[in-house]
């Protein structure tokens, strides 16, 4: 069965030859110059043979061309730490414009796709390009407090800069349509989470950009998939959304596979914790995988990490999830 087959087979909860399996990370430092992130997603997939490719730049590449700046000091998830943000005072974001994809940050990774897309296209892996939502935009340019201070006192101002986070966001989208292998994007929210706010602000701030770049999205597109995080997450408010996988740490969420696959409409890309791959054994990730796929009954389900993986997360763990896959054929 060819990866687009098993994976479209998997989403509609169809039987499969055996349940679909991808792994991602960030690669620090060659997330700098496209040719060598290119390079490393290439390999990695080549190594692994993922039943599709998830494409991760550095965390800030959508706000960079603003002027944010940011370093990697060593974060074994390889996350770049900002060192200067653009909007210090509340009218900052009305002074936001839509950045333009053909040059900066954003034509580079236009350019590392194209590599990747021709690279890809011999097996026909699909391929997703991860996408920052626009809330999650406005934090790299403002810091985390800073944003949800705004948000709660000065919301007009922060919806106006959202909305050129968004028109920003959705140029760079449609720059990326002509790609033989792009299936979708992989949206990472981070503050669909009831822990840092409720339902009500995230439906009024943050959901309606986020309709508007799903809306946008090429037809043919048919893999789109968003990423929710913390111990406490609106799983239920995203699966309203258009896609067809959610993705989320199952161990930090407490919820269980099997209650969410007959709970959620749309697909489940999981299964696995990052601190699992990270820590675990190459024979408790078989033991996971096969349970995983058991409660699942290998429908529905795409077996993957639940965030955006550790750079440090040993080559037999990894090994080990790919051969436990096969061996549920």
């Amino acid at each position: 069965m060819r990866k687009r087959e098993r994976l479209e087979r998997a989403l509609a909860g169809e039987a499969v030859d055996r349940v679909p399996a991808a792994l991602w990370r960030h690669f620090p430092g060659d997330d700098q110059r496209y040719t060598d992130l290119a390079r490393s997603i290439i390999d990695f997939q080549h190594d692994y043979n993922w039943d599709f490719v998830r494409a991760m730049p550095s965390r800030s590449f959508l706000v960079s061309d603003y002027g944010v700046s940011d370093a990697w000091r060593g974060d074994a998830r390889g996350i770049r730490e900002i060192n200067k943000r653009i909007v210090r005072r509340s009218l900052d974001w009305t002074g936001l414009r839509p950045l333009t994809p053909d040059r900066g940050a954003l034509a580079q990774q236009v350019e590392c796709l194209r590599l990747v897309d021709k690279a890809l296209q011999s097996d026909n892996t699909p391929l997703v390009q991860t996408i920052y939502s626009p809330l999650v935009q406005a934090a790299q340019l403002a810091g985390r407090q800073k944003l949800l201070r705004d948000l709660r006192l000065r919301p007009d101002r922060l919806r106006s800069g959202l909305t050129q986070l968004t028109e920003s966001t959705m140029r760079f989208v449609a720059a990326l349509a002509k790609l033989d292998s792009l299936a979708g994007i992989f949206l990472v929210t981070e503050f669909a989470n009831h822990e840092i706010m409720s339902e009500a602000e995230y439906t009024s701030i943050a959901l309606p950009h986020i309709r508007n770049i799903l809306a946008a999205l090429p037809r043919h597109w048919w893999l789109n998939m968003v990423q929710v995080a913390g111990a406490s997450p609106m799983l239920g408010l995203i699966d309203e959304l258009p896609i067809q996988a959610l993705n989320w740490d199952v161990r930090a969420a407490g919820i269980a596979l099997e209650d969410a696959r007959n709970t959620f409409s749309s697909a489940i890309c999981g299964g696995l914790s990052d601190d699992d791959l990270l820590l675990g054994t190459p024979s408790l990730l078989r033991s996971s995988v096969q349970e995983t796929s058991r409660h699942c009954k290998s429908r529905r389900l795409i077996i993957s990490g639940g965030g955006c993986g550790f750079v440090t997360t040993p080559l037999s763990n990894i090994r080990a999830l790919r051969s436990a896959v096969e061996s549920e054929s």
